[in-house]
């Protein structure tokens, strides 16, 4: 998967224009990254990746990067 497809559909769970995300972007300055979006992040990675993960994980993202990182 490249990481534009990733961004795709980091862009999609936080519901925001295609193209709005980079790798190096601070997730935190994103309002769209809540706790929905990290609840679709860990069911997306569950159902396409067949990973589990749990929320803390998740919270300790720093970086757009962070979470593509685990999209494999």
């Amino acid at each position: 998967m490249s990481d534009q497809e990733k961004l795709a559909m980091l862009e999609e769970i936080m519901d925001i224009d295609e193209g709005s995300l980079t790798p190096d972007d601070i997730l935190a300055d994103y309002p769209e990254w809540d706790s929905i979006a990290t609840l679709s992040y860990i069911a997306m990675l569950d159902s396409d990746f067949h990973k589990m993960i749990k929320g803390d994980v998740v919270k300790a993202f720093i970086k757009v990067q962070d979470a593509m990182d685990l999209m494999e």
